[in-house]
């Protein structure tokens, strides 16, 4: 019995990848049915998150497979949520017959895309490890296919995009990253009209650089210069420019263009995690912030230049500074910590860190106290916010033998004494 089961989860697993070189998103629900009960699954079901990750909604496929059950999800306060925000299987409650059903996390790295429902004949380890395979192949297929799906592009919209929007989320890299060295998450508000903010984040070898982006207005052109900085970054990059070299050639690409009207303040990055040593130019950008040991935070200095494209001739400088292994690098734009309530108060700097300093402590996942940080600054202006809010964070896990478990942990692997992770 145990030899016809490992023969079925095999089959399914080598079935669902031969087709996955053919299978649009849109028929990969109806692929999945058919050749689930190789893997003695009932039912699988995919719920995939939206932009601002406040729901799950169900891919339908072509065919009648996933009519009728329910549509969307909310992430908080569920158990498809917990699943979601902790990257667990959680138990889904009673199902049909004798059947075990379950919430299955569909992780690409950190990336946290959804959830989904799976109805199981049996209930046993076994059984787990066959339904975290099969996620973890979905996943890639989703990923593989999401670039050049509209079906996937129209499901995880709950309301339309702007151009700027569209033009930003197309450019932008994964919202989550983690390998043995870092973790990265990022997220960017008011998600559906997105304007001048960009962000950035590439590994290269042992060095991980990070940009982030805000161009001066809050319109279409002010989505055109950030992607034209965005652009001469990544160019000037990948030739082997350094700091400096890259914020000059990002500024004159934008005087090339607009001839000085049009600017953009950033921070540029380059993490190497071997040492630990943080690079950074400041061009009239907010300071990086450190939190260090989940219990304080600090503004990393440096002497700001002018903005990109403003061709004020400040000098440009590379400042240092020593991290310590478990440090955490938070980028921002001025939309998180400037934007206030219709009674004036911003949400300020002190709250932000503080929010994220104590999320921290609370073992949640780097993505997920991302996530809650971004709804809280939403939740605090009524969900209206007049000017773009992004954030990068960039944890650096050291060098040592146990930083790719701290990763694994960081990134949402089961946070197993965590209240709120509890049936």
């Amino acid at each position: 019995m145990d030899q016809e089961r490992e023969a079925g989860g095999r089959r399914l697993l080598a079935d669902l990848l031969a087709a996955s070189h053919l299978t649009p998103i849109d028929r990969l629900p109806d692929v999945v049915a058919a050749h689930a009960r190789d893997g003695g699954f009932t039912q699988v079901l995919i719920y995939l998150g939206d932009l601002q990750r406040r729901v799950m909604r169900l891919l339908v496929g072509e065919g009648t497979y996933g009519h009728g059950h329910e549509a969307e999800l909310q992430i908080d306060g569920t158990t498809p949520g917990r699943a979601y925000q902790y990257g667990r299987i959680l138990p889904a409650g009673p199902s049909k017959g004798s059947s075990s059903s379950w919430w299955v996390p569909l992780l690409d790295g950190t990336e946290r895309l959804g959830v989904l429902y799976v109805e199981a004949e049996q209930d046993d380890e076994r059984t787990q490890e066959d339904m975290d395979r099969l996620a973890a192949l979905l996943a890639l297929m989703i990923v593989s296919k999401r670039t050049s799906s509209d079906t996937l592009a129209k499901l995880i919209r709950t309301e339309q995009l702007s151009l700027p929007a569209e033009m930003q989320w197309n450019l932008m890299p994964p919202s989550a990253y983690a390998d043995g060295r870092v973790v990265i998450s990022a997220s960017m508000e008011p998600a559906y009209r997105i304007s001048g903010d960009a962000y950035e984040y590439a590994i290269d070898g042992p060095r991980v650089h990070l940009s982030i982006f805000d161009a001066m207005g809050h319109d279409t052109a002010a989505g055109l210069c950030a992607a034209l900085a965005l652009g001469a970054c990544r160019n000037a990059r990948r030739t082997g420019a350094d700091l400096v070299a890259k914020s000059e050639a990002v500024e004159a690409a934008l005087i090339e263009q607009w001839g000085g009207h049009r600017y953009a303040t950033g921070i540029l990055a380059t993490l190497d995690t071997r040492t630990g040593v943080l690079s950074w130019v400041n061009r009239g950008h907010h300071r990086p912030v450190i939190i260090r040991g989940g219990r304080w935070s600090t503004h990393l200095e440096c002497p700001p230049s002018h903005p990109m494209g403003t061709d004020l001739g400040v000098e440009v400088i590379t400042c240092r500074e020593q991290l310590e292994p478990g440090d955490r690098i938070v980028l921002y734009t001025d939309g998180i910590t400037e934007a206030r309530t219709p009674g004036g108060e911003e949400f300020g700097l002190a709250r932000f860190t503080d929010f994220i300093i104590r999320h921290h402590a609370d073992g949640l996942p780097v993505p997920e106290t991302l996530r809650r940080l971004v709804h809280a600054v939403l939740d605090y202006h009524h969900g209206h916010l007049q000017d773009d809010a992004t954030v990068l964070l960039c944890e650096w896990l050291g060098s040592g033998a146990d930083a790719t478990e701290r990763a694994s942990a960081l990134a949402g692997l089961p946070v197993e004494d965590h209240p709120d992770a509890r049936q």
